[in-house]
């Protein structure tokens, strides 16, 4: 899920091509950078908020703030900062941490409004931009292969090669060309399994929403969990499903939300799902690292704070910027009434483009994906400047 996710699951644009879901029909489905989620109703009309807020005293909400837990947020992330006055601030946070102990509510609000002035993010048309959410999934995996759990994870292998932007596969006549598409890769490696070596084994349908979010943790019968983070992809680009399952049939138009998907595939597993899984070609290789408890680094290469951490469009952002949101769910069915508070810019996503849109990162686990999966929010940004 992390920035690695934009280089791992493509543009996945419009409710049409939303595709999350975990484990069985009954678990949320995860959404992760870029990934926005199937809902009935899109960004709707919201107040407008202050045109400018030079101090952070004047922002909407500011009072009712958690200054410690943002507070907490920005020294995590902070670091990641390269404006020289972004490390100054990050610098006096740490002298702050170090010489109070601990950092009261009064001390914490009193850092940001004296080190920080305010400035506004716009769309074009001045309107509302908008916030979706994410988090990382955890699934249920196997040692070994059964007849449920039948799908290798697998290492990204010997034969691929990245050449900038484009992936080459080594073939075994000494020739080049186009890494093999999601079918062949399945093929080859149910037809000779020691070519990847494979790291786990998954159910199909969740090895297939693992791939899209781009990693997320996985629990084994033995009480064991790893985390199974991005290696490598082949190259092809990500192909939606939702709207191919509608126009065959397979799911009513208004019902392709993740929950629909993964239920129907895990319903139709084996050949007949493979087949609809095979119409979108990218594919992802993991490596499988300890779990430490924690949560995924995000492409800042900091793990991210739960619910106090976005992915951004980097044109506009910059890692470790730090970020006042407001998004209200408006009309919008099923969704929370409203996200507002600092956050810390630490990931991006394909799709996430454009100076007044956010992915929030939720968490980890079912929880937080039965949040995430709801959030369709207008949203306001505006960014918190470091004083030189």
């Amino acid at each position: 899920m992390s920035g690695r996710h934009s280089r791992l699951a493509g543009v996945l644009a419009g409710a049409a091509l939303a595709l999350a879901a975990c484990a069985t029909p009954q678990t949320p489905s995860p959404v992760g950078p870029g990934i926005e989620p199937a809902l009935p109703a899109g960004p709707g009309p919201v107040e407008p908020g202050p045109v400018a807020a030079d101090s952070p005293a004047r922002l909407p909400g500011w009072a009712a703030e958690d200054h410690v837990a943002a507070f907490e947020a920005w020294l995590a992330g902070c670091g990641v900062a390269r404006d020289a006055a972004a490390r100054a601030q990050c610098d006096r946070a740490r002298l702050l941490q170090q010489t109070s102990r601990p950092v009261t509510p009064a001390l914490a609000r009193a850092f940001f409004e004296d080190g920080f002035a305010v400035v506004p993010a716009r769309t074009a048309d001045g309107g509302p931009g908008l916030m979706t959410a994410y988090f990382a999934p955890e699934y249920a995996a196997r040692r070994t292969p059964d007849a449920e759990f039948d799908s290798p994870v697998l290492p990204r292998p010997r034969d691929l090669e990245r050449r900038g932007t484009a992936v080459v596969q080594h073939r075994a006549d000494g020739t080049t060309g186009p890494y093999a598409d999601r079918a062949a890769i399945e093929a080859q490696a149910a037809a000779t399994p020691e070519t990847y070596g494979p790291l786990a084994w998954m159910r199909a349908e969740d090895l297939f929403f693992l791939q899209i979010q781009g990693s997320g943790y996985l629990t084994f019968p033995d009480g064991g969990t790893a985390r199974a983070a991005y290696a490598a992809d082949n190259g092809r680009p990500f192909t939606g499903i939702a709207r191919p399952m509608a126009e065959r049939g397979l799911l009513p138009a208004n019902g392709t939300s993740g929950e629909a998907i993964s239920a129907w595939l895990a319903a139709h597993r084996g050949p007949e799902a493979r087949a609809v899984m095979a119409l979108n070609p990218r594919y992802i290789f993991f490596t499988l690292d300890p779990d430490d408890g924690g949560h995924p680094a995000g492409a800042a290469g900091v793990p991210l704070p739960p619910r106090r951490a976005i992915a951004v469009d980097p044109s506009h952002w910059t890692y470790g910027d730090l970020v006042w949101i407001e998004a209200d769910a408006g009309n919008l069915p099923g969704g929370h009434n409203r996200y507002q508070g600092l956050v810390v810019a630490l990931d991006t996503g394909s799709a996430i483009r454009g100076a007044v849109r956010a992915d929030f990162y939720m968490g980890r686990g079912a929880a937080a994906g039965a949040e995430a999966g709801s959030v369709r929010h207008p949203l306001r940004m505006w960014r918190l400047v470091p004083k030189g």
